[in-house]
């Protein structure tokens, strides 16, 4: 696609979404959030042959939550591999991203990596028993070279207010300490997850930064191998089936790309040997996901036909 189209279809993506700013409600649970304005609309792409188009607030900063799931993710299973499955599942979880019930239910095996108990475990792999500074700024760095931006930062007011009310995460770090699935004190473990999910990226880093994601797991333009093409296609399939939680099902319907969300509003979808797509917009969906940003990934397809299926 020339870089001409390209803008063009970002630009009518951006004017479309004019009319639907504001629809949705942040998360006002976490108090920095609940600030934000949600009349704001982003989108950037970055394709594997170094093409970039941004339009609207694409260039403005916000809280990525758990979008830093997927990257978490990459380094667990980059460090433990396989042993990584054991103790966590692959499955979608049909309940709320912060279910307690169904962690105790299952004995302490979260579904999946995404959910909030899922990615404690990750966490806590990536801590594996460090400092938590130190399992912190390994984070932060990773995204700022997978960006190739060193303004890459964690927003410390967004990570205090998360540990101010993060009392349903504290619940889940017991359940999982209770049945052996967090090996770090649960407190560190809070600690770097707060500050992983406090991370300010805007849409044309966050394109940048999942770009690998889109070329089995190999930076296409600086050639870095981030992780190995299995994990790549399997971490993938896990965003496709579980990256919007309880509406993961509804957002492959109607987009068709592997994609994660968070709670700041920012998507992250992936059109596999193509490009990488970042969309924001505050207001959420009673799933959690950002309602006006569902609704430009779908438009987006629709224009390019980048759409797995």
């Amino acid at each position: 696609m020339p870089q001409e189209d390209l803008d063009a279809i970002v630009a009518e993506v951006a004017r479309d979404m004019r009319a639907h700013l504001g629809e949705g409600k942040v998360a006002d649970y976490i108090p920095a959030l609940a600030r934000v304005d949600p009349r704001q609309f982003g989108i950037a792409v970055v394709t594997c042959d170094g093409r970039v188009a941004v339009a609207g607030d694409g260039d403005t900063p916000f809280s990525i939550q758990s979008v830093s799931k997927v990257f978490t993710l990459v380094l667990a299973i980059n460090r433990l591999d396989e042993a990584l499955w054991k103790r966590v599942g692959r499955e979608p979880s049909g309940s709320r991203f912060n279910s307690i019930v169904q962690l105790e239910q299952e004995l302490g095996i979260p579904r999946n990596p995404f959910i909030n108990a899922g990615a404690l475990v990750v966490t806590d792999a990536v801590l594996a028993g460090g400092a938590p500074s130190e399992a912190i700024a390994d984070i932060a760095g990773f995204l700022r070279r997978l960006a190739m931006d060193e303004a890459v930062s964690i927003d410390p007011e967004v990570a205090a207010s998360e540990e101010a009310t993060g009392y349903r995460n504290a619940s889940l770090g017991y359940f999982l300490r209770a049945f052996d699935n967090l090996h770090s004190p649960v407190p560190d473990v809070l600690e770097v997850y707060f500050n992983q999910c406090a991370l300010r990226m805007t849409c044309r880093q966050l394109a940048r930064a999942g770009l690998f994601l889109a070329q089995d797991g190999l930076d296409p333009l600086n050639h870095m191998q981030v992780t190995s093409p299995e994990r790549t296609r399997r971490i993938n399939a896990i965003m496709m089936t579980c990256g919007h939680y309880d509406a993961s099902g509804e957002f492959a319907y109607r987009v068709g790309l592997p994609g994660k969300s968070g709670v700041g509003g920012g998507i992250l979808a992936i059109a596999p040997r193509r490009a990488a797509i970042a969309v924001w917009s505050p207001g959420l969906c009673e799933a959690g996901n950002s309602l006006v940003g569902q609704l430009a990934l779908q438009r987006f397809v629709a224009l390019t036909g980048w759409s797995v299926f």
